[in-house]
């Protein structure tokens, strides 16, 4: 952990995480010199290479040896009543005294002390550090083996101490805070006192903070809570997250859910979000279903042709059709609340922000309209093909179209403020996160763009045919390609970290993709949906496997929630019947 160069702390010295407040429950006097400067011992020893500093229990006892003197001050002046060492050790000898719990060790009493042991020691304590240092040295090449084993016997059991528990509780959870969770867990096998440590709820909201769950496990999510256990609510968000994750890695692939409706129509589009699942079809209609009873809830009847594009928020569902309309749905009564007019061909795309949704159209233009009055607010005009694809931020709207083009508008004035050309074919797939725009072409070149200047920042080759699908995140973009791979790219540096590809690789053009920060999940017209791991770029394994995949048999388009995945399949040639699989890698917190 290293210090910022232009920061000091109270004391004059590079101010570090955690230096003056360890720990958010700390009430003790944290701008103390010795308080401070044992943070900064700390921190010095954490940040060294494993081979110098262990971070693992096995390197307690260096940690002891080189910051027990610093420890001892706050321990003797700790506000939490922890009982004081009884003085701060100089010499080996006090350290063993020290050691309260240790036992004492056996001396060897057979034997008359030689001549001049003691004139020996006195002239031992004489000498500098460094002197004793090679004094050791010299005594220790000069023993016996056996003489050696009599030394290691004396010493190591000193070493096997719990310096945790001498010191404050707001320390010793700093110092625990560097510990990895798994490490945490076997913390807590080790003592009572180690136990409610390693239990404390702040510690774990850190852990899983780190690790991206956002919301503690309410007491009422487990059924049984032992009598005199302390619930962690952040510690039992993390166990289930964890749990949550090895299901999907290699838990049992349980039957999933079967949603029928669509006939043997094509499912066009799919939106999934908490409980609820929205499909679009071209058979004109969107479907309501409840993701946890698998049952159709509400089928939404209007479009009088297909249905091509779908958002849904909350209760609000919006659909775009053949029929050159959108609608507005409510979605829990499965009412048309307004029908918005104005394009004059299918509406291919859109995307929705807070209480307004954009549309691209065919008819080559982007419309953006208020969705509580369903009033067109904006048209956007400059495309001279189809639109298919767009983004919306809340204040800028980023199209690609037919017309090799990507535009950045300003919604508000109807403005085009870049055209970003390069593309040597129709654009596909866009991703937009407020700095980059990420167009794909059908010229098998994925680009980036700095949205304020317009300029293409880099030129992403590698695939070799349409990226059909994106997704970007935090500058890593995974993208799904025809030629049936999958790629992860750092947009930062325009470098490919992965290609997901090798024996179990996809056998034909990639449909769809999501990511997480551990998995990337992906489906194709080969029937299969496919798990990898982001970070390595391995086939983990297969979570759908059509029996009619590579005869016709094929997987639409899938959604992902921490939980559960929805995918659509059928076929175009009636091998496969239409319907939604619902998967669930839920866990019982018991």
């Amino acid at each position: 952990m290293e210090g910022c160069p232009d920061i000091t702390c109270a004391h004059g010295r590079p101010f570090e995480v955690g230096c003056c407040f360890p720990h958010p429950g700390f009430s003790g006097n944290s701008t103390s010199p010795d308080f401070c400067g044992i943070v900064h011992t700390l921190n010095e020893l954490i940040s060294r290479p494993p081979s110098v500093c262990s971070r693992s229990f096995a390197g307690e006892d260096l940690i002891f040896l080189l910051v027990f003197k610093r420890f001892s001050f706050l321990v003797n002046c700790s506000p939490t009543g922890i009982v004081p060492c009884p003085s701060t050790p100089t010499t080996f000898g006090h350290i063993r005294t020290a050691n309260c719990q240790g036992q004492q060790r056996r001396r060897i009493t057979s034997i008359q002390p030689p001549t001049g042991l003691q004139e020996w020691l006195r002239t031992f304590q004489s000498w500098t550090g460094p002197e004793k240092l090679l004094a050791l040295d010299e005594l220790i090449d000069s023993c016996e083996p056996t003489q050696v084993k009599h030394m290691m016997q004396v010493i190591e059991p000193q070493f096997q101490r719990d310096f945790i528990s001498l010191l404050p509780k707001e320390l010793a959870l700093y110092v625990l805070s560097f510990l990895e969770p798994k490490d945490l867990l076997q913390a807590a096998q080790t003592c009572r006192y180690w136990r409610i440590l390693a239990e404390d709820n702040l510690l774990w909201r850190e852990k899983c903070r780190e690790e991206g769950i956002d919301e503690p496990l309410p007491l009422k999510k487990r059924k049984i809570v032992k009598p005199g256990f302390t619930h962690s609510p952040w510690k039992s968000a993390y166990i289930r997250q964890h749990r949550i994750d090895t299901n999907w890695r290699r838990g049992d692939l349980k039957s999933p859910k079967v949603l029928k409706g669509h006939d043997d129509h094509v499912i066009t589009c799919l939106q999934f979000c908490g409980n609820r699942i929205v499909s679009g079809s071209d058979d004109n209609t969107l479907k309501v279903w409840s993701a946890i009873t698998g049952k159709c809830l509400r089928t939404l009847v209007g479009h009088t042709g297909g249905v091509w594009s779908s958002q849904m928020r909350d209760n609000i569902i919006i659909s775009g059709s053949t029929d050159r309309t959108l609608k507005v749905w409510n979605a829990e009564t499965g009412e048309c609340i307004h029908t918005l007019y104005g394009h004059t061909s299918t509406v291919r795309c859109m995307h929705l922000h807070e209480k307004r949704v954009v549309s691209g159209s065919r008819d080559a233009t982007l419309r953006v309209w208020d969705i509580e009055t369903g009033q067109c607010l904006h048209v956007l005009m400059g495309h001279v093909a189809a639109v298919r694809c767009v983004q919306y931020d809340g204040r800028r709207v980023v199209s690609g179209a037919y017309d090799f083009m990507v535009k950045v508008w300003d919604p508000e004035t109807e403005t085009c403020l870049h055209t970003l050309q390069g593309h040597t074919n129709r654009v596909y797939s866009l991703q937009f996160d407020g700095i980059h725009v990420v167009s794909g072409s059908l010229d098998t070149s994925i680009r980036v763009w700095d949205v304020e200047t317009g300029n293409c920042i880099h030129t992403l080759t590698g695939h070799q045919s349409l990226t059909s699908g994106m997704e970007l995140k935090d500058n890593i973009l995974v993208s799904g390609n025809a030629d049936s791979t999958v790629k992860i790219w750092d947009i930062k540096t325009g470098q490919c970290l992965q290609t997901l590809q090798g024996p179990h690789k996809h056998q034909s053009a990639v449909t769809c993709l999501q990511f997480n920060k551990n998995f990337v999940i992906t489906s194709s017209d080969d029937g299969t949906v496919k798990l990898w791991d982001l970070k390595t770029g391995e086939f983990i394994r297969n979570l759908v496997t059509l029996e009619s995949g590579g005869s016709g048999g094929v997987v639409w388009r899938i959604r992902a929630s921490n939980t559960k995945l929805v995918c659509a399949v059928g076929s175009r040639n009636g091998t496969e019947e239409t319907k939604l699989l619902v998967l669930d890698f839920d866990v019982d917190m018991k």
